[in-house]
Parts: structure tokens; C-alpha cells; sequence
């Protein structure tokens, strides 16, 4: 313990969920390290008196497709210190590395391999790179989801592991997006990830509950590779792939664990989802399986909410890449709400906000524009989520403890990357040695702001964000020449 430190955070109420350690104390801080937690006074070069205030480790937001200069502001604001490209991944991985870094990031950041980006490039014969906006313009291709031949495949695994050699923090699977890929790619995938000790990040295929003759159910799926192959398999956002029938797919989840298979499980807040209209499971012909219509969609870039099926046809034509938010539980109904809380609290679920691009609905985009302007538009989980969960499930309900919810947030998913991650293990944790991404927030009012009509409203409540020892926002304010963010390779 250092004996004068660069920055002592004095009096607050320390959370560190690995050590369950839950008191008032200071928390000193030296360059980019925590140098100092004592329930007696620490000296420090410079003090920050925080009373009445909890210490936390930053949130790790395992799935975020906000990954601009924008999306990071708004993400600090709600508390996040590391925002993470998992799912959808990015391929080649050393260009979105190489970008990031150039452009300066307030927050952390990592990416997987992209298996969709990688499909699209072999099987479908586009230009590989361009990121999640890429990704989502192609996503209604029927190119890249055609079945791979034994060639094919042995291509798409050479570029993945060459991804992996790059420093991609696993391999990211949109599957749920190519339902007529055939299970043995998933699986040797996963066989991939298995030998070189990462991690898979799927969106997985749909249930049978929904689609009656699909190849294979996504949850039966996920579970059987996990414990086939010996992969750890992260279950991207379970809440919305599983929606109704959370229940069993989260008894799948238990009954492999139980037999030691590696299963991890996500989940976000809010009862609608978003992604690209152009999305296969959003043809008009496909919308019963999810009890949806076309009123279920709202098309982000004019607010719409799509008239009929042959609106929703035309757009998914025109711009299949377009944003649209997808209405599939209403929150206010207390039989749907049931479902959501369901995943949510599910034992070691963790946060994840699958958080989304901006979408400028006029005039000429500004990545450097603060305050957003209203034409700037998203899901509302971008700007919110992690204090919805403290307000929501904290705070209003009880359903979880505040050490609960910062450890879903924080420490759990520092655990789910440690293994095959070094840097995650100096993260969540708020202990000697570990690592300066802090958060000082007020439990009794922090809150999320942003709604589906409001959708870029910061949330409240921060009264510090510091990544690597230097704060991103102060005294509740972004900091905004304050570019910390460091690249987190494997």
C-alpha cells in the first residue's frame, strides 16, 4: 500500500463484490492503479471528500455495438469504464483495434472475431472489414448464409483463428441471423474456440416453440455444443432470443452446467429489441412466430411505426441495414415483465446493454457533437441500462442487493473473460493492484433517462468515472477532452 497516493476517494461506501466487501472507506489511487483500500484514512497528493456516495468497479459492458466516440460518452454517463464488441465482433479485428485507438476512446475496448463478417467475406464475396455498420447493411444478404462447403468452411476457421492470433477476445456468432446454417459449422466453430481457450458470443439460433421445423432448436443448440466440444458458450441477451420461453431455455443452461459444461448468460432491462429491418426473422411472412405485426417495429430513422407488410417489405429493401426498434414484451404488462425479470435475475446473469449505433435522422452526422442533437437516435439500452437495473431492480424493487447488482455489472463479467483475458483479472474488482475503472454514484438516486421517445438521454447519478486513474466524468460532468480508453486484446 502506497503511503501518499496521486488520488484518495474518501468516506465513501466501498463495493468490492469478489471480496464481498461492503464498508466505508478510502480508496487510493496511484497512475492508473488502485494502490490503497482502508477503513482508516489514506493520504493522498489530492483528496475527493465522497460521503454518502458508493466506490465501485467501472461496469463492463460485454456487449455494446456502440463503438464511437458518441456511444462511449453516452455509456460513461451510465457508468460503463470498458465497453465491449463480443457478439457481432469485428473482422478484421486488427483494423477495428487500429481505428479505435487512432480516433482515442474514453472507455475501454475489445473486440471478438466476427463469424458473420468472416462468412460474409468467404461464402458471401464481400469486402471484409467496415465494422458493426457494415455488419448490419449486409445482414438481410442471403449471400453470406448460404451452406458452406467443406472448402468453404476450413476457410472461414482459418480466417477465425488467425482473427484469435490477432489478440479477439473469442469469436462472436450472429447465428440467429443465418437459420439455415447448418449445426456442425456452429459446432466446429465452438471446436475452434474450445482449443484455443476463448470464449463464443452467440446470438443464437430461434426455438422451436417458434419455428416448428427448425434445423435444431438455438437454446438445445448452444447447450449441446457447450458440452460437446468444452467451449464456454456465452448466451448473448437471453431475454429477448428467449423471451417467453425463458424458463426452459434457462433450464437447459442449468441442467449442462450441472454436468460441468461452460455456459455463461446475459441480459438487458427493456422489453423490445433493435437491430438492422433488413434481419431475416423480421420478413413480414416470419413476424407470427414472435406474435408480432408490423406495428411491432418502429423504423428508427423516421419514427415510424411500419403501416403494413408491404411497408416493412419496402424498407427492408430500400435500407436493410436501417435501425428498427422490435417491440416483443411490453414491460408495463405485468404477465410480460415477468418473463424479463425472469432472465435478469437469473443466478449469475450479467449485464450486458447491446448497446447500438447512433442513427442521424438529418442534416450531416456529428461524431463530435455534445450535448447529441435530437436528430441523433438509439435504443434507449444504449444510455441506460445499468442504471435502469440499479433503479429499477435496487432501488424500487429489492429484488436484488446493491452489491448484487454491481458484481452482475462489474465482477461477474470480469470472471467470464479472466480465463482466457489477463487484463479482464485486474478489472471488477476493487482491490490493491487492480486496475483505476472506478465508478462514485449515489444509490439513492442514480437513474437511467433515456425512453424509446427520448432515446439519447444521458442517465443521472454519477458523480465520478475514472478509467485507467483519469476521470471521465467529474463532478456529474463529462470530461469531454478525457480519451483513457485502452485497447483490451486477449
Amino acid at each position: 500500500m502506497a503511503e501518499t497516493h496521486d488520488l484518495v476517494l474518501r468516506g465513501g461506501r466501498v463495493l468490492d463484490p469478489e471480496t464481498n466487501f461492503d464498508a466505508v472507506a478510502d480508496v487510493g489511487v496511484t497512475g492508473d492503479v488502485i494502490t490503497g483500500v482502508s477503513t482508516t484514512p489514506l493520504h493522498g497528493r489530492r483528496t475527493l471528500d465522497v460521503p454518502g456516495l458508493a466506490v465501485a468497479p467501472g461496469w463492463i459492458d460485454m456487449h455494446s455495438h456502440a463503438q464511437t466516440l458518441a456511444g462511449h460518452r453516452l455509456q460513461a454517463l451510465d457508468g460503463v469504464t470498458t465497453a465491449l464488441e463480443l457478439e457481432a465482433g469485428a473482422t478484421p479485428v486488427a483494423e477495428a483495434y487500429n481505428e479505435a485507438t487512432a480516433e482515442g476512446r474514453p472507455l475501454n475496448f475489445g473486440f471478438a472475431a466476427s463469424w458473420t463478417q468472416a462468412r460474409m467475406a468467404v461464402i458471401g464475396g464481400m469486402p471484409p472489414g467496415g465494422g458493426i455498420g457494415s455488419t448490419l447493411g449486409r445482414i438481410g444478404d442471403p449471400r453470406w448464409q448460404a451452406p458452406a462447403t467443406g472448402r468453404a468452411l476450413e476457410e472461414i476457421l482459418a480466417l477465425l483463428g488467425g482473427e484469435l492470433a490477432n489478440g479477439a477476445l473469442g469469436v462472436g456468432i450472429l447465428m440467429g441471423y443465418a437459420p439455415g446454417v447448418a449445426h456442425e459449422e456452429y459446432a466446429a466453430v465452438a471446436g475452434l474456440a474450445a482449443a484455443a481457450g476463448v470464449p463464443t458470443y452467440t446470438h443464437s439460433r430461434d426455438l422451436v416453440e417458434r419455428v416448428p421445423d427448425i434445423l435444431i432448436d438455438g437454446a438445445e443448440e448452444l447447450t449441446r455444443v457447450a458440452a460437446e466440444t468444452g467451449a464456454h458458450m456465452h448466451y448473448c441477451h437471453v431475454n429477448s432470443t428467449s423471451t417467453r420461453q425463458i424458463d426452459r431455455v434457462l433450464g437447459l443452461v442449468e441442467k449442462v452446467r450441472a454436468e460441468g459444461a461452460r455456459v455463461s448468460t446475459e441480459a438487458y432491462p427493456y422489453g423490445a429489441g433493435m437491430t438492422g429491418i433488413g434481419a431475416s426473422f423480421l420478413a413480414p411472412e416470419r413476424l407470427a412466430e414472435w406474435g408480432m405485426t408490423p406495428a411491432s417495429i418502429v423504423y428508427t430513422p423516421t419514427g415510424e411505426r411500419v403501416a403494413d407488410a408491404a411497408r416493412l417489405a419496402r424498407l427492408r429493401a430500400d435500407d436493410p441495414g436501417g435501425l428498427a426498434i422490435i417491440h416483443t414484451l411490453d414491460e408495463r404488462l405485468p404477465a410480460d415483465r415477468i418473463f424479463l425479470d425472469r432472465a435478469l435475475l437469473a443466478g449469475s446473469t450479467v449485464i450486458g446493454s447491446d448497446a447500438m449505433p447512433l442513427t442521424w435522422t438529418s442534416g450531416v452526422p456529428d461524431p463530435y457533437a455534445w450535448p447529441l442533437p435530437k436528430d441523433a437516435v438509439t435504443h434507449p439500452r444504449t444510455a441506460g441500462t445499468f442504471s435502469k437495473v440499479l433503479r429499477h431492480y435496487v432501488r424500487e424493487t429489492g429484488a436484488l442487493s446493491l452489491l448484487e447488482a454491481v458484481s452482475r455489472a462489474s465482477t461477474l463479467p470480469a470472471q467470464v473473460l479472466g480465463e482466457s483475458v489477463p487484463a479482464l483479472r485486474r478489472k471488477g474488482r476493487v482491490q490493491a493492484g487492480c486496475d483505476a475503472d472506478l465508478v462514485v454514484f449515489d444509490p439513492a438516486t442514480v437513474t437511467d433517462r433515456s425512453t424509446y421517445e427520448d432515446s439519447t438521454r444521458p442517465s443521472a447519478g454519477y458523480a465520478h468515472v475514472f478509467v485507467a486513474g483519469e476521470a471521465v466524468v467529474s463532478d456529474g460532468e463529462l470530461v469531454l477532452s478525457a480519451l483513457p480508453g485502452r485497447p483490451i486484446r486477449r
